[in-house]
C-alpha cells in the first residue's frame, strides 16, 4: 500500500540508458588487464569519463596517469575508451610498455577514416569540442596542420578553404545530433563537394539515448542525468533535455547530489544516463527517491541496443 504521508510521483525512466558497448568493453579491459598483469595496472587518463568508475578501478589497483612519463619503461598501459594520437602509442613502444587499447571501436573507424581521406588528398575537418580526450585522438592520427577541428559556424566561416578544394569531414561520436546537424548543413552551403562517410559518424548509443530524452523531456517537471561532469555525451543530453522543453534539467553523479528542494511540487521526474554511467547509479537514485515519494515508474523505450564489442586481443 502506498505511504499516504508520502507524495505520488511518476518516474520517467529512459531507455536505452547508462553503459553502451564501447564504455563496457573498456571497462571489462581494465578489470581483465589486472587478473592477467596484476598491479600496479597504469590507465593513460580516465578510462571513461566517470568519477564513481574510475573511483572503483582504483580501488582495484588501477593507477590513471595523464603522461606516460609517469609509467616506468617496460610496465603495461592501457588507453582509453577515447583513443589516443599516434604521437602517444610512439612514445609507448620507445619506453617499451606493453599497450592494451581500450579505444572504442567507433572511434577506430573515425581514426580510419581521417586517415584515409589524407591519403586521398583531402583536407580534413574535425566536428568537435576542443579540449576533449576523443578530439585529441582523432587531431593526433595525422600530422599538425592536416586537420582542422570546427565547434561553430564562426569556425566554418575561418577555414582557409575554397569550394574548389577536396574536403571531407568527421565527427566526434558524442555530439548532439541536432547540434551537428547545424554545422553540417552550414559546411556543405560554404562547401557543396564536401564528402564524409556514408554512415552517420555520431555513434548509435549517443543517438539512441538523446532520442530517448527527446521523448520523455516534454512531459517531465524535473529531468535528472546521471553523468559526470567531463562526460561529453551526459552534458549533451541535458542539453536535449532543455531544448525539448523540460524546465529544470539537473547532471548529478549520484544519489547523494540530488537538491531535493529543486523537486518540491514536482509530479512527473525524468531519469537517464550517460553512456558512461553504470547502472547501479540509477538503481541507488531511485532508491533514494522511494525514501521520499510513492514511485510509479515507467520506462520509456526509444531503441533496442544489442551491440557486444570484443575485448583487445592481448585479453582474449
Amino acid at each position: 500500500m502506498p505511504d499516504k504521508t508520502k507524495q505520488n510521483i511518476t518516474i520517467l525512466l529512459c531507455r536505452p540508458r547508462g553503459f553502451c558497448a564501447g564504455v563496457t568493453r573498456a571497462v571489462q579491459t581494465v578489470e581483465k588487464a589486472l587478473e592477467k598483469f596484476g598491479t600496479p595496472l597504469y590507465v593513460r587518463h580516465e578510462i571513461v569519463h566517470n568519477k564513481e568508475v574510475v573511483k572503483q578501478l582504483e580501488s582495484k589497483g588501477a593507477v590513471f596517469i595523464q603522461d606516460l612519463s609517469e609509467i616506468p619503461d617496460g610496465k603495461t598501459v592501457i588507453f582509453s575508451a577515447h583513443g589516443v594520437p599516434l604521437s602517444v602509442k610512439k612514445e609507448a613502444e620507445d619506453k617499451h610498455l606493453i599497450c592494451v587499447d581500450a579505444t572504442c571501436p567507433l572511434v577506430e573507424k573515425i581514426h580510419y577514416q581521417v586517415k584515409r581521406y589524407a591519403a586521398g588528398g583531402y583536407k580534413v575537418i574535425l566536428i568537435g569540442h576542443g579540449g576533449h580526450s576523443e578530439v585529441e585522438g582523432t587531431m593526433g592520427q595525422l600530422p599538425k596542420g592536416q586537420i582542422a577541428l570546427v565547434e561553430t559556424e564562426k569556425d566554418v566561416d575561418n577555414l582557409p578553404f575554397t569550394a574548389t578544394d577536396k574536403i571531407a569531414f568527421v565527427t566526434q561520436t558524442t555530439l548532439s545530433v541536432d547540434e551537428t546537424t547545424v554545422i553540417v548543413s552550414y559546411l556543405k552551403k560554404r562547401f557543396p563537394n564536401i564528402i564524409t562517410a556514408k554512415q552517420d559518424d555520431i555513434c548509435y548509443a549517443t543517438a539512441n539515448r538523446q532520442r530517448a530524452v527527446k521523448e520523455v523531456a516534454p512531459v517531465c517537471d524535473v529531468m535528472l542525468v546521471v553523468g559526470s561532469v567531463n562526460s561529453s555525451n551526459s552534458r549533451r543530453l541535458t542539453e536535449v533535455a532543455e531544448s525539448s522543453g523540460c524546465q529544470k534539467v539537473f547532471l548529478i553523479d549520484k544519489a547523494d547530489e540530488i537538491d531535493w528542494a529543486s523537486l518540491s511540487g514536482a509530479k512527473t521526474i525524468g531519469i537517464t544516463a550517460g553512456a558512461s554511467a553504470p547502472e547501479r547509479l540509477i538503481q541507488e537514485i531511485l532508491s533514494s527517491l522511494k525514501e521520499r515519494y510513492n514511485l510509479c515508474i515507467k520506462e520509456i523505450t526509444a531503441a533496442e541496443e544489442k551491440t557486444t564489442f570484443r575485448l583487445p586481443s592481448l585479453l582474449e
